[in-house]
């Protein structure tokens, strides 16, 4: 194939300079027929291989090859024949060739027959539709690489975002990122549309029917929305949501955020949508924000009080004044005997009810076999029972973390007081925690240790001169009343005191 150069000067020297055919091929070295095509058409012709190149390492194979593929097509999706595969079992027949030459022959066949896939293009009106979808990334919290999972929800007509992180895919997650992104859009949207995620459907059954899951028409009645749910691998039925998965991940997720908790994780990706809402899409008149406040007053009004969005189990208390949810074992105040008690779990909380009330909030764990022990919980317990305090499991992992001045003062109460009463002294301190902070505690009982009332009562007043530490008092001004400059400063007469012995 000769280039673009050589086919312009093929042209001008038969059209402007007048020469032949055979004189153009004998002076620029192209074969006449070269010379004929540059002069039927100046733009180069695309090369057509005008018989199959010979293999004859691999061609006596390739029926064998074709027939393997067709097989495969009806083989279950994740048992089917792979490259690999093929390879070797035409090498067991004989084949003498390399893998990769398989490989590319079986890329070849898969593309012909590969059918291109072509979509309708859509267009939403204000406030009828959302999308929603679960999507993954890895972020550093507290110093650890962790695999967080993304809730994102999109308006299809506004393409305003909502993202926000949870530590698994819970049910409870599920809803909590659905309230949270109807108060950012301020509003609910009348149709969100799905995959056949478990937390919502149940079973699928025949059509675009959906027999979903009854937490979540509970959760779908307090809004009052509407669910669409895509048919199963068609993921294209909500692309606007599956392609701001990938829009969150590349362009709030990279560099990889680091922080110290959640919380901080989706303030970054809630600063993040809000600066997105200036962005104006392509072939989009309008920013996101414009559109969004066109779109807002079509939404569906937030309810009056928002869903509870946890789980409920009823949980019995065991003798270390626990109770179990999903492997775990969280602590209870012991100083009460609980009966009928309620867990609620929430995606980053776990609640502990007796009737109705919350008498235990622990933050939820997501391992297994874990003890979740707030120490608070078992300083009643240990008042009674001192000679517990050196091995008491709560007590000594808060030992690790409490700051030294506590092992000043449990040293000098228990050295004044041997018998147990030093540890209960210092367990009536810590009971403090309960209802101060722990950096005024601390700086009380270094106060205290001051001062030399290294005792309960010491530090509790302590902690009341650190909350109201008063002004000083000023002198008092007797100069109107000259007869009271005197008061105070008369000598005591303790005559008076002879009279209680009986003496004259």
């Amino acid at each position: 194939m000769i280039s673009v150069e050589d086919r312009e000067e093929i042209r001008r020297a038969y059209f402007i300079e007048n020469k032949s055919l055979r004189q153009i091929a004998r002076e620029l070295g192209h074969s006449r027929e070269t010379v004929r095509k540059a002069i039927e058409s100046a733009e180069p012709t695309a090369y057509t291989l005008k018989r199959p190149r010979s293999s004859p390492v691999l061609g006596p194979y390739k029926a064998r090859i074709d027939e393997l593929l067709a097989q495969s097509e009806h083989l279950p999706r994740k048992q089917r024949f792979t490259g690999r595969k093929i390879y070797e079992l035409i090498k067991a027949e004989g084949y003498t060739g390399s893998e990769p030459t398989v490989r590319r022959y079986i890329a070849q066949r898969r593309r012909e027959k590969k059918k291109r896939q072509v979509y309708i293009p859509l267009e939403f009106d204000p406030g009828t539709d959302a999308q929603v979808d679960w999507g993954e990334a890895v972020a550093i919290i507290g110093g650890e690489r962790v695999k967080v999972q993304l809730f994102v929800m999109r308006l299809c007509y506004s393409r305003k975002l909502f993202v926000k992180a949870f530590p698994a895919q819970k049910q409870e997650a599920f809803f909590d990122g659905h309230v949270a992104a109807f108060h950012h859009f301020q509003g609910v949207p009348h149709r969100i549309s799905y995959d056949n995620l478990k937390i919502a459907v149940q079973r699928i059954l025949q059509g675009h029917k959906r027999q979903e899951q009854q937490a979540f028409i509970v959760f779908r009645s307090h809004y009052l929305f509407e669910s669409h749910f895509c048919t199963p691998g068609q993921g294209h039925e909500k692309g606007r949501v599956e392609d701001g998965v990938g829009f969150v991940r590349r362009n709030f997720l990279v560099p990889i955020p680091q922080v110290d908790s959640f919380e901080e994780l989706n303030t970054h990706l809630l600063n993040a949508c809000l600066a997105d809402d200036r962005r104006r899409i392509a072939r989009q008149p309008l920013t996101i924000a414009q559109a969004w406040e066109q779109e807002k007053p079509y939404l569906l009004p937030l309810p009056a009080r928002d869903f509870d969005c946890c789980v409920r189990r009823t949980v019995t208390l065991n003798p270390y004044s626990q109770v179990e949810f999903e492997s775990n074992r969280y602590s209870v105040p012991t100083d009460g005997a609980y009966q009928n008690l309620v867990l609620k779990a929430y995606p980053f909380r776990v609640d502990i009810l007796y009737l109705d009330e919350v008498i235990a909030s622990h933050p939820r764990c997501y391992g297994r076999q874990q003890d979740i022990l707030d120490p608070l919980h078992y300083l009643p317990l240990l008042e009674q029972r001192p000679g517990a305090f050196a091995h008491a499991r709560p007590i000594r992992r808060w030992r690790q973390e409490w700051p030294e001045v506590y092992e000043r003062l449990l040293a000098q109460l228990q050295a004044k007081w041997p018998e147990g009463r030093g540890v209960r002294e210092f367990i009536r301190i810590l009971k403090l925690h309960g209802r101060y902070p722990a950096a005024l505690v601390t700086q009380a009982v270094e106060q205290a240790l001051q001062y030399g009332c290294a005792h309960a009562d010491g530090v509790e007043l302590c902690l009341r001169q650190l909350l109201n530490p008063g002004s000083p008092a000023s002198p008092l001004d007797l100069s109107p009343w000259p007869q009271l400059m005197g008061v105070g400063e008369q000598a005591p007469d303790l005559h008076c005191y002879d009279q209680l012995l009986g003496r004259t």
